[in-house]
C-alpha cells in the first residue's frame, strides 16, 4: 500500500493550488482531457495514436470563465458616479462537468507536465453531471 508522505501531500497541493490561480477569461473554459486509450468490447486496447482522428473528444471541467461580457445599457453622464463593473451572462459548464466538446475548438496548453484544454463554451456539445436534480 501506498502512503503519501508529507513532501508528496505538499507537492500535490501546490499543484492544486497553482491550478486555482488560473483565471478563466470570457467564455472559455478549462478542461483536463480523459486518456484516450480505449478498450473495444472484444479486449482489443486502441492506443491514443488511433483516437487522434476523431473531431470530438472529452474531459473534465477543471475551471469556467465568467460567461459572455453584457454591454453597459447605462448613459454616461459627468455627474454620475462611474461604474466600470462588466456583466456577465453566465455558461452552462460548472467545475467538475464532464464535457464533450469540439476537437478542432480547444487550444492545448501544457502546465507542469499535464495537458489542459481551453475550449471555448460555444464549441461544447454535451455536459453531464453527477449531482443533477430533476
Amino acid at each position: 500500500m501506498y502512503y503519501l508522505t508529507k513532501l508528496h501531500y505538499q507537492m500535490i497541493q501546490d499543484y492544486f493550488n497553482a491550478v486555482e490561480k488560473f483565471i478563466v477569461v470570457g467564455d472559455r473554459v478549462l478542461i483536463k482531457p480523459r486518456d484516450m486509450e480505449v478498450r473495444t468490447q472484444s479486449g482489443l486496447v486502441l492506443p491514443a495514436t488511433v483516437k487522434e482522428k476523431e473531431e470530438i473528444q472529452s474531459g473534465h471541467v477543471i475551471k469556467s470563465g465568467p460567461g459572455y461580457p453584457i454591454p453597459s445599457q447605462e448613459i454616461e453622464e459627468s455627474w454620475k458616479e462611474e461604474t466600470n463593473q462588466t456583466r456577465y451572462i453566465g455558461m452552462q459548464a460548472e467545475e467538475g462537468d464532464l464535457a464533450i466538446f469540439l476537437k478542432s475548438k480547444a487550444h492545448e496548453i501544457e502546465f507542469e507536465h499535464e495537458k489542459y484544454l481551453i475550449v471555448p463554451h460555444g464549441a461544447i456539445l454535451l455536459l453531464i453531471r453527477e449531482d443533477m436534480e430533476m
